[in-house]
């Protein structure tokens, strides 16, 4: 749970293909500022990517290239905006939003506060490392993680939270470069995104089960705004 918190539940499970489209639409939406060719814009190439292992529409995802690099005649205004501070019971954690109206989303994010502690900038971030975050998982058996990791030129590996799959951690101006290097020693990449890792993550074992369902319970209503993108928490993950 330490490196992105994802939801969990049914109800959740079955509104998460909507949800992950509308999320990856903002982001290529943003990336398409910088140009509308993924071969001549590697954050773009990477969410593209990403979109298409996610099955997302064709047309859905030309839209939201067009739209993003102004080929439509709409206006593209998101603000990227991060939210710090604690979940109950203190777990740390940053919220990642893109926005079209800061004076909307940030009462909006007071209110989920309050039942644990917003923060002002600077407060957590102390906390997370920045870094280039890839799931990738063996395209051929007996690939080695490990060594994939040194070959691509990652800085460091954990094993994914499903099984047979394994996160990459880069430096954030490596990401794409260990991405594209990742096939090659065997592995089938299934997203790529700079994100935050906690340093210092709290043991789930030092919380009662009822404390959990309190801190799960406040990251999924954090995690149901229509505005945030990520959602990354202090959490170190069960075992």
């Amino acid at each position: 749970m330490g490196a992105q918190w994802k939801a969990k539940g049914k109800e959740l499970a079955a509104n998460a293909r909507g949800r992950v489209f509308g999320k990856l639409s903002k982001d290529i939406m943003l990336a398409a500022r910088s140009g509308a060719d993924p071969a001549a814009n590697s954050r773009l190439r990477l969410l593209v990517e990403q979109a298409r292992k996610a099955s997302m529409p064709k047309d859905t995802l030309d839209r939201a290239i067009k739209k993003g690099a102004g080929l439509t005649g709409e206006t593209v205004n998101f603000e990227h905006v991060i939210y710090e501070g604690f979940a109950p019971h203190q777990v740390p954690l940053m919220v990642e939003c893109l926005t079209d109206n800061v004076n909307r989303t940030a009462p909006e994010m007071r209110v989920l506060f309050r039942k644990g502690q917003l923060g002002t900038s600077g407060s957590v971030a102390w906390d997370f490392d920045h870094l280039g975050m890839i799931e990738a998982e063996p395209a051929v058996p007996g690939a080695d993680p490990e060594m994939a990791a040194i070959e691509a030129g990652a800085q460091d590996l954990e094993p994914g939270d499903e099984d047979g799959t394994t996160l990459f951690l880069t430096d954030p101006t490596d990401l794409d470069l260990v991405n594209r290097a990742l096939p090659a020693q065997g592995f089938t990449v299934l997203s790529a995104k700079l994100g935050y890792k906690p340093k210092n993550p709290v043991n789930p074992a030092n919380l009662s089960a009822e404390q959990l369902e309190e801190v799960e319970a406040f990251l999924a209503a954090i995690d149901a705004n229509d505005d945030v993108q990520n959602v990354y928490v202090g959490l170190a993950a069960e075992r």
